[in-house]
């Protein structure tokens, strides 16, 4: 999403937050999430994933989504689609393999040979 801010008032000052200084800032699509976080919280897995991959392939460009999705299918026994959008996820961002290592919702496939291939254990 593109967002732009104008300050109305003098000296108002404007902050960012969520970006790295130095780095062109990543966007994550969490909007797009928001909206299925009680779903997920509910253990909603399978619906979670039917309605992010509508919206992961609506919005390609947002990693988190794919991630998600994968964290998703993982918990509602999708081996191979958590797998396949787990790589997207990593490829389009190197922090997902990070994330993915300790992140419980893929200890129904940690000792899959595809996940573990792609987390590097």
């Amino acid at each position: 999403m593109k967002r732009t801010a104008f300050a109305e008032e003098p000296e108002t000052t404007i902050i960012a937050l969520g970006g790295t200084p130095g780095k062109a800032y990543e966007p994550q699509g969490w909007v797009l999430w928001a909206p299925l976080r009680p779903l997920y919280e509910a253990g909603e897995y399978a619906e979670v994933a039917d309605r992010l991959r509508a919206l992961a392939e609506a919005h390609p460009q947002y990693a988190d989504l794919f991630y998600n999705l994968a964290c998703c299918e993982s918990l509602a026994g999708r081996t191979a689609d958590a797998g396949e959008h787990l790589r997207r996820a990593i490829d389009m961002s190197e922090r997902f393999r990070a994330y993915a290592k300790d992140d419980s919702d893929f200890d129904p496939i940690r000792d899959e040979p595809a996940f573990k291939e792609l987390i590097g254990r």
